[in-house]
């Protein structure tokens, strides 16, 4: 019989990181998977910020 091993696979949050400086109310945040055993350090992707209404870094948040 096989090993079973961990998920590989998890669920993050992604948060905007120039809202917080701007004042704008609001907060973008996008949900996607990543895998941990390829990417072991926090995400960090530029995503469309619909309050800011331009692209920005969003980074993992816990």
């Amino acid at each position: 019989m096989a090993k079973k091993s961990k998920e590989a696979r998890v669920q993050v949050i992604l948060e905007c990181t120039e809202q917080k400086t701007s004042g704008v109310p609001g907060m973008s945040r996008y949900i996607t998977t990543k895998n941990k055993k390829n990417t072991p350090g926090r995400l960090e992707l530029k995503k469309y910020n619909p309050y800011l209404k331009r692209v920005t870094v969003h980074k993992e948040i816990k």
